[in-house]
């Protein structure tokens, strides 16, 4: 199974600890098996948190695939001035910490923006998380048009990764970035494309598709 990089400090501290309870219970018995006991369920869930599955599925200059793997808890009109800079439709997808926590790129083209803002760590299925809590937000211009994707820290998640930098290129499907431990990403879109998910749908990064862009988008 392969896992993301930056999960192999929590992987190895995983094993050691395990290491550490089951030689206990070897070397003096009773109750050093207790801890051993409780640890392995957290040392076998590490790897399984920070999975990173080759998503497969569909692609297309047309498409626009989910950036994270969850469930939808909100589409909707909103404002986005940050870079869409006008109406937008946002697909919110929260990521409990069973799901896959890497990020995927949703459609391809050109990361003209970054911004990190610290912030609270409020229940990322609230609506409020998205402008509050700690978050980084790329912007991608893409041939049909603008896309903002945020990523947005939870009630536990304490570190966000993001991979791209302004000027760099970015391919439909591979990876984003990566957010620990439980948190949910945004995308904010102009408001002419065609959504294809509605709240309570759950969705695969990188093979899901979110939308699709109209023939009256704008580049």
């Amino acid at each position: 199974m392969k896992v993301a990089p930056e999960g192999r400090p929590f992987i190895a501290a995983g094993v050691v600890g395990l290491l550490g309870f089951a030689l206990g219970g070897l070397a003096l018995g009773g109750w050093w098996w207790i801890p051993a006991g409780v640890w392995l369920p957290v040392a076998l869930w590490v790897p399984f948190f920070f999975r990173d599955p080759d998503p497969g599925g569909k692609r297309g200059p047309h498409l626009i695939l989910a950036p994270a793997s969850g469930r939808i808890v909100s589409v909707g009109r909103v404002d986005e001035p940050e870079f869409v800079r006008g109406a937008a439709q946002r697909v919110s997808i929260f990521m409990n910490v069973f799901d896959v926590h890497v990020n995927r790129v949703p459609a391809s083209g050109v990361t003209e923006h970054r911004d990190y803002r610290p912030g609270k760590f409020f229940n990322a299925t609230l609506d409020k998380a998205s402008e509050h809590n700690e978050r980084l937000s790329v912007g991608i211009r893409t041939p049909a048009g603008p896309m903002l994707v945020r990523q947005i820290a939870g009630l536990i998640a304490r570190r966000i990764v993001c991979d791209p930098r302004p000027g760099d290129r970015v391919v439909q499907g591979e990876r984003l970035g990566l957010i620990r431990f439980g948190s949910r990403v945004d995308t904010f879109l102009p408001s002419t494309v065609q959504l294809r998910v509605v709240v309570g749908d759950r969705t695969v990064a990188g093979r899901t598709v979110i939308a699709e862009w109209s023939t009256g988008g704008r580049a």
